[in-house]
């Protein structure tokens, strides 16, 4: 798989979202950073698998935890580590965080810190696309702990009774905040989704990011083929803690070693050679967009009373 022009290609943009988030990490005792933090560390691979598979004109929605997706789908580092540190340069001006961006113009229609609340977002703008006759597919990423939200619920009912053309992507990384699956639902993820009558599909190497984008590629010509709902679970491992840069084995709710084992697997801890090729320039770039987010103006008391509706 190494010698694949599209690993390195893949590793690239995965190493890319480890090392922003690692200098999060780095900085985020100075308080500059005036917003919680969700970080994808670990999960990277099923975002830039998913965002391979998909056009710029193709719209994404996903959760809180969306540092990997707004740039694997193409958003601004720039805009994002100045939406962090809450500046006017923000994706969203400084008024939203990390839980709440956005970057339209490359398809990335936002986030919510409502656990959920995009999926029924994802199944108005599908629908949208299917009445206008836009060659546009629709993806909708979520966490196992949405599955259990009721509006999850009511999105798939509808977009299974009206046969909307969307992707349903579960991020199942088996715990919500601090509860395990198996403490929390009595029932299987993709045999529910399957009730609905929508077509399951699952992915348990979340790690490997051709694998995903192999799955995705196949997923996506086949919604287009013949529109319908499809549900896709992949199988991933947060290795911090659910929100914050810290980590959270003292809390007793997972070991270590399950973590380990998924690192073990995991091309940006295990292949130093690869990660070698592109390391230095990433994190210039990466100091570029801190020093773009320092520099940036805070907002006003004007800012305030703009973007309101």
């Amino acid at each position: 798989m190494k010698q694949l022009p599209i690993y390195q290609d893949l590793f690239k943009k995965a190493l890319r979202i480890r090392l922003v988030e690692e200098d999060i990490i780095s900085r985020y005792h100075t308080d500059k950073i005036q917003s919680p933090v969700h970080l994808s560390i670990g999960q990277e691979a099923v975002a830039v698998g998913i965002c391979e598979a998909l056009t710029p004109s193709d719209l994404l929605f996903s959760t809180y935890r969306s540092h990997a997706f707004y740039l694997a789908k193409g958003g601004s580092l720039n805009a994002m580590m100045a939406e962090l540190y809450g500046r006017v340069d923000g994706c969203c001006k400084g008024k939203g965080g990390s839980m709440h961006l956005a970057a339209p113009e490359v398809g990335f229609v936002g986030t919510s810190a409502v656990v959920a609340s995009s999926i029924s977002n994802a199944v108005g703008s599908a629908l949208a696309a299917k009445l206008l006759n836009k060659n546009q597919i629709n993806v909708v990423v979520f966490g196992d702990g949405a599955t259990e939200e009721g509006s999850y619920h009511e999105s798939l009912n509808y977009a299974a009774l009206h046969q909307i053309p969307l992707i349903f992507v579960c991020e199942n990384n088996q715990y919500a905040v601090h509860s395990s699956l198996d403490e929390r639902q009595s029932y299987q993820i993709l045999a529910h989704a399957n009730t609905y009558g929508i077509e399951t599909h699952k992915l348990e190497s979340g790690y490997d990011f051709v694998a995903v984008a192999d799955y995705m590629k196949t997923l996506v010509a086949s919604v287009k083929k013949r529109p319908r709902p499809v549900f896709i679970e992949i199988h991933t491992c947060r290795y911090k803690e659910h929100v914050g840069p810290g980590e959270d084995f003292s809390g007793g709710y997972r070991t270590e070693q399950a973590v380990d084992e998924w690192k073990s697997k995991d091309p940006l801890v295990i292949d130093n050679e690869t990660i070698s090729l592109f390391k230095e320039a990433l994190l210039a770039e990466i100091e570029d967009s801190v020093n773009f987010a320092e520099n940036s103006p805070l907002p006003t008391q004007q800012h305030l009373l703009e973007d309101i509706f």
